[in-house]
């Protein structure tokens, strides 16, 4: 077994396609408090900026 994490034929153009049922099932999940609020300020710091540029003009 090479070292290499990949092989020459698994990479680049000559690629083989790969398959899909190798490929991990993703579930849903309750988001953290603390990714919900940082999603929230992105969403209120924007609409504080759109808010200024609308009341600049």
């Amino acid at each position: 077994m090479s070292e290499w994490k990949f092989d020459v034929d698994e990479v680049g153009d000559d690629a083989d396609e790969p398959d899909r049922d190798d490929a991990p099932e993703m579930e849903p999940g309750s988001p953290s408090l603390e990714n919900a609020a940082f999603v929230l300020l992105g969403a209120l710091s924007m609409l504080f900026v759109l808010v200024r540029l609308v009341t600049l003009v």
